[in-house]
């Protein structure tokens, strides 16, 4: 009967800390960026892609923490026997001793190396890659968090946007997971989220950026990045413009096919053409139109 009661008193408590999430944008830009990362290690060092991710969220705040800002520690871990770069931060005491890394990458790797090396968590890699809530409930139960709710806010977060698919995972995009690998300055200055369109890599350009500081970031030539949106090297950069790494297709995904673009005011030829992923010389002759031709409001185009 007590076990029982038990069991009650903590599914209760895991449903009213998911009931207590929203599903939030930032959390969902965080996940979209890292889970590449996150199964990358996970096919390393044996850890629930899940489990990472939710650590991750949950100590940095989405990368939002000032310990991630400043030092590029997503898992607040501390100093013990550390080595390397430090900064102070009050968090259960004043003033404590917080580990600093070049980037995000090499703080996914120590998250993992601390939890495989360290004698008090070899316990949890007893459990499968897909009991998440193990996992959770290890880490708390081995002194991972000080929070009574930490293994409840994990699974929450879990459950909330669905990481555990992740656990499943056989294969993760190697550039996506590398690109958080590049030296940074611990300078508050966050790397690009990357994502996937049409079978091409893109991001969106911030406030002074140039082809040469993108191209320096992802570590491709920034002549090639501008060659694959069809722009000369010297162009300014727009904040929100659409930057593609990869040279784009001839035409849209599949989707588009027998659907049509109507030209909305405000649009050019050449926006259409990034809007879809494909090459503007493919846009003009699927359309059969000269590059010389003005488009109009309400003209119909092929993108597929």
């Amino acid at each position: 009967m007590k076990r029982l009661l038990s069991c009650l008193i903590i599914c209760a408590a895991t449903l009213s800390a998911a009931a207590q999430m929203k599903w939030s944008p930032t959390y969902q830009s965080y996940i979209n960026q890292y889970k590449d990362l996150a199964i990358e290690q996970m096919m390393k060092y044996k850890i629930p892609a899940s489990i990472t991710l939710a650590q991750g969220l949950f100590e940095s705040r989405a990368g939002q923490s000032e310990l991630a800002v400043r030092g590029n520690n997503h898992f607040g871990i501390k100093c013990h026997g550390w080595r390397g770069r430090k900064m102070y931060h009050d968090d259960d005491e004043a003033g404590e001793c917080f580990r600093v890394y070049d980037n995000p990458y090499m703080s996914f790797e120590d998250h993992s190396k601390f939890l495989a090396t360290q004698q008090r968590y070899s316990r949890l890699f007893a459990l499968s890659k897909t009991d998440y809530k193990g996992w959770a409930r290890g880490l708390k139960a081995c002194g991972y968090a000080t929070n009574p709710q930490y293994a409840n806010k994990l699974i929450g977060i879990i459950e909330l946007y669905k990481l555990n698919r992740y656990d499943h995972a056989t294969h993760y995009d190697k550039f996506l997971a590398t690109h958080t690998s590049k030296d940074k300055p611990v300078s508050g200055q966050r790397l690009h989220p990357i994502k996937i369109y049409n079978d091409n890599y893109y991001l969106i350009a911030r406030d002074g950026d140039t082809f040469k500081s993108i191209g320096k970031e992802v570590n491709i030539s920034y002549r090639k990045i501008a060659k694959c949106n069809e722009r000369d090297r010297r162009d300014k950069l727009n904040a929100g413009d659409i930057i593609y790494l990869k040279k784009k297709r001839k035409r849209a995904v599949k989707s588009f096919k027998g659907r049509p673009h109507i030209v909305k005011d405000g649009e050019s030829m050449y926006s259409i053409a990034q809007q879809y992923a494909i090459r503007l010389k493919s846009l003009y002759k699927k359309n059969g139109l000269s590059p010389d031709y003005q488009i109009k409001v309400g003209d119909t185009l092929k993108v597929y």
